[in-house]
């Protein structure tokens, strides 16, 4: 990876404020994060692998050309993050009860991705890949879902989301009863639960 010579191996960082004691870009493997400040952080060129951040905020980081492989975030705040602009490279992250509102997704290829009890408001999934992802629990209020593929996307526990099946790929996608009106809010039917 040109541009970085710093590689970090099974390290704990905990409580450590990044924007102000200053953050090394390189390589970090199986590295964990604790409550950490990354707020307007740029990572770019950074790669994470098989690292875990946990209560940390992110909120509007530069990610332009950082790769996360087998990353997990947990319990963390993602405000306003442009992961489209990450790495697509074997591109590799769950989000467990995370914030990440107004995040974008755009064009990114997520299979099998998990989104587990995230708050996702306005986040913004248009043309991308989610082809078997599974959103369980999940906030979806104005979140995006434009020419993405959501076949066998699992949605049933999911709430508030909209999704027009016109204009998405949704072959064997997965929703409960309760989450119909999501689907058929653009026809104005007045649907009794």
């Amino acid at each position: 990876m040109a541009g970085t010579d710093q590689y970090f191996d099974d390290i704990v960082f905990e409580k450590t404020d990044f924007p102000k004691e200053g953050f090394k870009v390189g390589e970090y493997d199986d590295c964990r994060f604790i409550q950490c400040n990354f707020e307007k952080l740029n990572f770019s060129t950074t790669r994470f692998s098989e690292c875990t951040f946990t209560g940390c905020n992110l909120s509007l980081a530069i990610l332009k050309g950082t790769s996360f492989q087998s990353v997990e975030f947990v319990d963390c705040k993602i405000l306003g993050v442009h992961f489209e602009d990450s790495s697509p490279f074997l591109f590799s992250a769950a989000f467990k009860n995370c914030v990440t509102d107004h995040s974008s997704f755009t064009g990114m290829k997520l299979k099998d991705s998990l989104f587990d009890h995230c708050h996702m408001k306005g986040t913004d999934f248009s043309n991308a890949d989610l082809s078997s992802a599974k959103f369980d629990f999940c906030d979806l209020a104005d979140a995006v879902f434009s020419q993405s593929i959501l076949e066998k996307t699992d949605f049933r526990t999911s709430y508030n989301f909209r999704i027009d099946p016109e204009m998405n790929k949704m072959k064997k996608a997965k929703f409960s009863v309760s989450g119909l009106p999501g689907l058929l809010e653009k026809y104005h039917l007045d649907i009794n639960q």
